[in-house]
């Protein structure tokens, strides 16, 4: 079998294909390049030695740009093996995701961070951009994913930590600032959180007994379907921080929500977490994170 022409051919006929059928065209170079990827590991012997078979890919290469053009260089062809190996692994190849989409994500190693971003993407409609700054900014390790990708809960949706982006960040960061940053980018700041997060107010005015308190933020998570609390500290986590995002969420369950939302969350984020504090949260829908500020 000579493995080089049929490589060629199958280049061609996705070239040709797109430009008489340009709707489908991500869906034809998935499939082509899946199967150029299919040829190369067979021209090498098998998936142990495409692994290392790097000449014959060299050779392919020089040959193809020389007859195609541009676009056939070594290392696209070595995503191309690669992409094929990474669905003989079980994965179904997503006709949501475009070859761009693909190309950033074999360059990770740990096949359920590359899961997680083909979740994500699928789910809200990413784009390439949006995809490579997730990735950048190490999403899945602060994430801390624990539970099966199809069923997905809220507190694997909190980062940790959480990244809070500002132009102007002041020597001294009080909580008033720190307001004032998020308020100055609060589409970043929900997108940070997770998914689902809208925005409900700041600085929400409550009367609990005889005394006014002041919700630093409520959100809405529209994918659950409840109210989440946020509480702003630029201390270390206090035991006295948890009870009172706990009274808040209470007033939120018994004074706003409505019978058919579930039951408020709420989320705390400080500049310091304290492990022995952390320890007896003993509130499920009550998750910490701690912030982490950076000059753009």
């Amino acid at each position: 079998m000579n493995y080089y022409n049929e490589i060629k051919d199958t280049l061609i006929k996705n070239e040709v294909y797109k430009k008489a059928k340009d709707y489908s065209k991500n869906k034809s170079d998935l499939n082509s390049y899946y199967e150029v990827g299919r040829l190369l590991v067979e021209a090498q012997g098998g998936e142990e030695r495409a692994k290392y078979g790097n000449r014959l890919i060299k050779e392919y290469s020089e040959k193809l740009t020389k007859e195609l053009g541009k676009g056939h260089s070594t290392r696209n062809l070595k995503y191309m093996r690669k992409f094929y190996l990474f669905i003989q692994k079980g994965q179904t190849m997503s006709a949501q995701l475009s070859w761009s989409h693909y190309i950033e994500l074999l360059k990770l190693k740990n096949l359920n961070e590359i899961k997680y971003y083909i979740y994500i993407v699928e789910n809200q409609n990413m784009g390439v951009r949006e995809l490579r700054e997730r990735i950048r900014s190490k999403e899945y390790e602060r994430i801390g994913y624990k539970e099966e990708l199809g069923n997905p809960k809220v507190n694997t949706l909190i980062k940790n930590p959480i990244v809070i982006k500002s132009q102007n960040i002041p020597e001294k960061v009080t909580e008033y600032a720190l307001h004032n940053i998020i308020l100055e980018n609060m589409d970043d700041f929900l997108k940070e959180l997770g998914t689902g997060f809208a925005y409900a107010g700041h600085e929400v005015k409550i009367k609990i007994g005889n005394n006014y308190n002041y919700i630093d933020f409520l959100l809405f998570n529209m994918e659950y379907g409840c109210y989440v609390v946020v509480e702003i500290k630029v201390t270390e986590l206090k035991a006295e921080h948890i009870g009172q995002t706990v009274k808040y969420m209470n007033y939120v369950d018994k004074n706003i929500k409505k019978n058919f939302h579930d039951k408020t969350a709420g989320i705390i984020i400080c500049k310091k977490n304290n492990e022995f504090v952390l320890e007896y949260v003993g509130f499920p829908k009550l998750f910490v994170s701690i912030y982490k500020l950076i000059n753009v």
